[in-house]
């Protein structure tokens, strides 16, 4: 690896062990150590290092911040970890064309600042905004509570800028707001998980501020009212900017964790947002109470923008905040069609009631995706490998109810050996196709998503 010095420049790579075991894993908590970090500066970078690896037959694992919760950005042992932190700059705000230019290590949040500094957002907000990157979003498809409304971040990628495993730059895409010639290669490696080419630039679109939001909260004593109210609002042909769910062990594990002041005597709360027209949202907000007092729901209203702004903090904290309660989660992104959310979180509930493995439920259920949290301790061999039984059991419950066992969160190593529940052999072969096509040595993110390229991965 000390050859690198002969491509790239002393301070953009090391193999020193203080650095690259700071990259051998993500939120999944899986850990290998890569045989060198590179944190490239520009495109230039990023070529010369995909010859190099191409030519030496070194994997290369991109990476954003490290927030993917699938093993997605975790090293093989063979590996050079290609972090993207320096590559940040927002190149480009095109206001009059409605769309920005971004190098992939852009932090999300920090790109909502910018843009809402200039009167516009860009829909996609996962929980992990403040610190995850555009390139990372791209790579995994990333959605978040706005989703239900505006779409993921496929929804807003007009054009990348590439490399391919051997070094060869492409661009793929289009700067107009539509376009039809050839393949949409631009579809395609969005959610490719790292495992196509590596993403140096990225075009997004981005919208308007509305002129307007409401927040309500909602509380309910029972986790079923609640589902149903949530399929009710999306029936009456209300789509609200958000429509989250949060259960009671939820609600316990923020207000310990932030001092939220959540009421725990209830089952579960809804956090629904609506915006547009001042005129046209006030009269949304009536139709949602009404919904919600039709199933026993007692609903608050966000007096004001620092209120708002509380209990979007509280949301976003409830993946750390879930640690309160148990020393070890399996957080799987399981989605349903919007009328079956009812019958997953009951199923969800009965699969708890009989293993005896706590599941905490919250998520994105306007859309049907439900991050069902299975809370265990990784030290108690017994019980942990009763809650690891249960994934299986969960993405059953999922695909009957004609669901998809990852919504946002992609495959990555932790649920590739999973992913011929969903997908059947014609698919599996096309795929694997198209990802020896784009990197016939298989150096690029090595043993994702496929499981016979890996070692089965167990949390």
């Amino acid at each position: 690896m000390k050859s690198l010095r002969k491509i790239l420049p002393e301070d953009r790579f090391s193999i020193e062990t203080e650095d690259i075991i700071c990259y051998g894993y993500d939120a999944s908590g899986i850990d290998v150590t890569p045989q060198a970090v590179v944190w490239p500066h520009d495109t230039t970078d990023v070529i010369k290092l995909a010859r190099f690896a191409h030519e030496n037959d070194y994997a290369i694992i991109p990476r954003g911040a490290g927030t993917g919760l699938t093993g997605g950005a975790v090293p093989t042992e063979n590996s050079i970890l290609l972090s993207f932190e320096k590559m940040n700059a927002i190149v480009d705000v095109d206001t009059e064309n409605l769309n920005v230019m971004v190098e992939p290590g852009v932090v999300n949040g920090d790109l909502q600042k910018e843009l809402d500094a200039k009167g516009y957002f860009y829909p996609p907000d996962p929980a992990s905004l403040a610190t995850c990157t555009i390139g990372g979003n791209v790579a995994e498809n990333a959605g978040g509570p706005r989703a239900l409304k505006y779409g993921v971040t496929r929804d807003y990628v007009m054009q990348l800028e590439a490399v391919l495993p051997d070094g060869t730059l492409f661009t793929t895409g289009v700067q107009t707001s539509k376009g039809v010639v050839g393949y949409d290669l631009t579809r395609l490696l969005v959610g490719s998980e790292g495992t196509l080419a590596i993403i140096t630039k990225i075009r997004l679109k981005v919208l308007p501020k509305p002129e307007s939001i409401i927040t309500l909260l909602s509380a309910f004593p029972s986790l079923e009212l609640a589902g149903k109210t949530v399929s009710r609002i999306i029936a009456s042909g209300i789509i609200p900017r958000t429509l989250e769910i949060m259960d009671n062990m939820t609600l316990q594990a923020v207000n310990r964790y932030k001092n939220v002041g959540f009421p725990e005597d209830v089952e579960a709360l809804l956090l629904i947002e609506a915006d547009g027209n001042r005129r046209a949202i006030a009269q949304e907000a009536e139709k949602i109470f009404t919904i919600c007092n039709e199933f026993q729901g007692k609903i608050k209203i966000a007096e004001s923008e620092q209120s708002r702004e509380y209990l979007w903090e509280a949301r976003r904290v409830i993946s750390p905040a879930l640690y309160r309660l148990s020393p070890t989660k399996i957080n799987e992104d399981i989605v349903v069609p919007i009328s079956k959310v009812p019958e997953l979180l009951s199923g969800l509930n009965k699969l708890s009631s009989r293993s005896g493995i706590p599941i905490a439920c919250f998520g994105h259920a306007g859309d049907g995706n439900i991050h069902a949290n299975i809370m265990t301790d990784r030290h108690n061999k017994e019980n942990y490998q009763r809650a690891s039984n249960l994934i299986k059991e969960i993405f059953e419950l999922t695909l009957n109810l004609g669901g998809t066992i990852s919504g946002e969160h992609g495959v990555g190593l932790t649920k590739a050996r999973y992913i011929d529940m969903e997908l059947d052999m014609t698919n599996l072969t096309l795929m694997r196709g198209i990802k020896k096509l784009f990197d016939p040595k298989n150096i690029l993110n090595p043993g994702k998503i496929f499981p016979e390229d890996k070692k089965t991965v167990q949390r």
